[in-house]
């Protein structure tokens, strides 16, 4: 039976604060907390605490996009997350689930199962075809900067103007994706925070988020925990890294950036409501 996908796939309040995805991961090799969601209770109980702390939108993933990571294939990864979005729906019927994939497959079958987001790190990249399944479903498409694979990437982080090069390849990102008949309303921008740069270029994009503004989408940061974070901190633990994750959360509440991927939704809900009432009018 098909499940249909919730009418409205945007949080209440958008664009009128810093809304909040919450990650959740369903691979056992995640940098931050790979493994640790391992029976299908404690996936809910991690989604019923989201819930509670704020979460706008959970982002589930079954296919690790740290760097080194081996990509499992869309069967291995469509088995690790389909019945854990079909628990999640039938609990939380009214959730907003983002889908982290770059495989059509994968994407094809969450959205039938009724998710409301896919958030690809490649922004099509990666395998095209997802850009007609993000169209037939008409659902919201998250379009990350990244370079090569999880394999690759960190070799991949030569800019020109990282600045540049970065709104360069997201604008034929777009493209593809317009042509598609993906509605222009349904296109979210991630400059990619991680992924192909160094903390040089992690930290220039950050200082300069209202270069990408000016390309008028809404825009999702994705930096929690992430490994510049840590080298700023002299943190190898992911999880010891939210105080610095908290302050790039402030920056975005600053810089009126419409949604922060985070790990840990009750400290960045807190601060977010006030950084808000601070930085937004």
């Amino acid at each position: 039976m098909q499940i249909i996908n919730k009418k409205d796939p945007w949080p209440k309040g958008w664009g009128q604060k810093t809304s909040i995805m919450g990650v959740i991961n369903l691979t056992p090799d995640s940098f931050s907390d790979g493994g640790e969601l391992n029976s299908p209770e404690k996936v809910l109980d991690q989604v019923n605490d989201f819930l509670r702390d704020g979460v706008d939108v959970i982002d589930l993933g079954a296919q690790s996009t740290r760097p080194g990571a081996k990509e499992v294939g869309s069967s291995v990864e469509i088995k690790r997350l389909i019945p854990h979005l079909k628990l999640i729906k039938s609990e939380y019927p009214d959730v907003l689930i983002s889908i982290d994939t770059f495989n059509s497959e994968v994407a094809y079958e969450a959205l039938l199962n009724g998710a409301n987001w896919i958030n690809d790190v490649t922004g099509g990249r990666r395998d095209m075809k997802i850009l007609d399944v993000v169209s037939k479903f008409k659902c919201p498409f998250v379009i990350t900067h990244s370079r090569g694979n999880s394999q690759n990437m960190n070799e991949l982080s030569n800019y020109d103007n990282v600045l540049s090069d970065v709104k360069y390849s997201l604008d034929n990102l777009i493209k593809n994706a317009l042509d598609k008949n993906i509605s222009e309303r349904n296109i979210i921008v991630d400059p990619g925070i991680g992924f192909s740069k160094d903390i040089i270029q992690n930290l220039e994009i950050l200082r300069n988020l209202d270069f990408f503004k000016k390309m008028h989408l809404p825009i999702l940061i994705g930096a929690s925990r992430k490994r510049f974070i840590g080298e700023i901190l002299n943190e190898k633990n992911p999880k010891e890294r939210d105080i610095g994750t908290l302050a790039i959360s402030c920056l975005c509440s600053q810089f009126n950036i419409d949604i922060v991927r985070v790990h840990n939704v009750k400290m960045n809900y807190q601060i977010l409501k006030v950084a808000d009432r601070i930085f937004r009018k």
